[in-house]
């Protein structure tokens, strides 16, 4: 596939990453899925990247072990290294014809090694455990081990269940210690909420000051969140805004370069390909960076390194238009559709009182159809909506007001009266959206394929100091040298 800053196998999706950063270079174990029937077993692939925008497939990492295997299925799982050079990784083995005691498919925790810097992995069944007392043999995935210098022992984080309590409020954060990378202790859990049905995915880093608690909650908002302390052992703060994207980015796990810190997670896909499909487990790499607000907050935005895969721009409509509508909207569109890859910047300064305003996108030429991203001052929130909401039934339904906006997908944001940047990102059917450099919204969109880009507002009024669309750079450079070979062969 033709990507730049995204990463999507030509035979599958991308499943949960394992990031792991080593002499400048990230290496991205996934999860390979391939949605084929009857499963084949999951395997764990690599790729790697310089730049964060081009990935180079390394293939096949860790094999299915087979059917009559405990790793039929290899999961979600952690990459350290040791003292002595050798990398270990340690992952989730499951096998749905093998039962744990409470008859659900069993979950392990195994290990693999490499001597040859990660080009082959030699297993170790001998070390295999599952879930310790007190916890659900069919939830016991995950593994995140990380070395603990001040105590000088490793400590493993594992996804886990208690046996007992409310049904969808028993996730917790379970832990384990080991001295040599092989045998391992378990103890008190790590972070013990009693909230989520699981929390998936968890690692933990130290950043200046401040310790960071990863982990992708597997409940009813399905959303990666964060947790703050000044120890690793808590206690854990709630940030006021604790997640990193919406809905449609899940299962992000990080890794550091220097003093940048880098989410790599899946923007996921819908069932059929359409706007109303259910969303799919797995789906295209999408890669978020963290800033460190000087109160130890975090605040999210694509990568430079993909903004810069887009030229300088131009402007698509005139700087400092005003829209105002003080009861009632109004919009202004572009002459022509934008292409099929784009990044567009807006800069809105809202007046006081103003309900909605945003950007249109790939919409019909009157506006009426397509998508908008609203930015909500009155409610603080960012808010991707589309015309008509429904995909697929009777135009009386397409057009019923029944029918709300896609509420998954919506953001907080602090929106004050002023200066504001809303960032979209579109690539095929790839979104990511940023409000003010801090606050993203990753999806899809399917339906509409093409149409124009525009900014709106209602009941109030806003000034578009600047509404700059950026085309692919490798794009212009392309077409420059098809003209150069066209000129020359003619």
């Amino acid at each position: 596939m033709d990507q730049r800053g995204f990463y999507q196998p030509e035979d599958g999706w991308v499943g949960d990453v394992i990031p792991w950063q080593e002499d400048g270079v990230f290496h991205l174990f996934y999860l390979h899925e391939t949605r084929r029937t009857p499963k084949e077993g999951m395997p764990w692939h690599r790729i790697t990247t310089e730049n964060l925008v081009d990935f180079a497939e390394q293939g096949e990492a860790i094999a299915s072990a087979g059917h009559d295997a405990d790793d039929f299925n290899i999961y979600t799982g952690s990459i350290v290294q040791g003292g002595d050079g050798v990398h270990h990784a340690f992952y989730t083995g499951q096998n749905p014809d093998r039962r744990g005691a409470d008859g659900l498919p069993l979950q392990l925790v195994m290990h693999a090694t490499s001597h040859d810097g990660m080009a082959t992995w030699q297993r170790h069944p001998e070390h295999t455990f599952g879930a310790t007392a007190g916890y659900e043999t069919a939830d016991w995935r995950d593994p995140f081990v990380f070395r603990d210098e001040e105590r000088g022992v490793w400590r493993m984080l594992i996804t886990a269940r208690h046996v007992d309590g409310p049904t969808r409020r028993r996730g917790v954060v379970a832990q384990c210690i080991s001295h040599d990378l092989v045998t391992w202790e378990p103890v008190a859990p790590f972070w013990d909420p009693r909230r989520g049905v699981a929390h998936e995915c968890p690692e933990v880093f130290q950043w200046g000051d401040w310790w960071y608690l990863v982990a992708s909650e597997f409940s009813d908002s399905f959303t990666t969140r964060y947790r703050m302390s000044r120890s690793v052992d808590g206690p854990w703060i709630v940030p006021e805004h604790d997640t990193l994207d919406g809905r449609a980015f899940y299962a992000a796990k990080s890794a550091a370069r220097g003093d940048r810190r880098l989410f790599f997670g899946w923007i996921a896909s819908r069932e059929g390909s359409i706007d109303d499909g259910a969303w799919q487990w797995a789906g295209t790499l999408s890669v978020i960076e963290a800033e460190q607000r000087s109160d130890g907050t975090l605040a999210f935005h694509p990568a430079g390194e993909l903004r810069e895969t887009f030229g300088t721009g131009a402007a698509a409509l005139p700087a400092n238009t005003v829209l105002s509508a003080p009861d009632g909207y109004t919009s202004a569109l572009t002459d022509a559709d934008a292409p099929d890859s784009f990044r567009l910047t807006a800069v809105f300064d809202i007046d006081e009182g103003t309900r909605e305003c945003g950007v249109l996108l790939r919409a019909s030429a009157d506006g009426d159809r397509g998508y908008s991203l609203r930015l909500e001052p009155q409610r603080d929130r960012l808010v991707l909506d589309r015309w008509p909401r429904r995909s697929t039934g009777t135009e009386q339904w397409q057009i019923s007001g029944d029918v709300p906006y896609v509420i998954e997908l919506e953001r907080p944001v602090h929106l004050p009266a002023g200066r504001h940047e809303l960032e979209v990102i579109v690539d095929g059917d790839l979104c990511v959206a940023t409000v003010d450099d801090a606050v993203v919204l990753s999806t899809r969109l399917y339906d509409h394929r093409t149409g124009r880009v525009g900014a709106f507002a209602g009941d109030g009024s806003v000034t578009l100091e600047s509404f700059t669309l950026h085309e692919r750079a490798d794009r212009s450079i392309r077409a420059a040298e098809s003209a150069t070979a066209s000129a020359v062969l003619s």
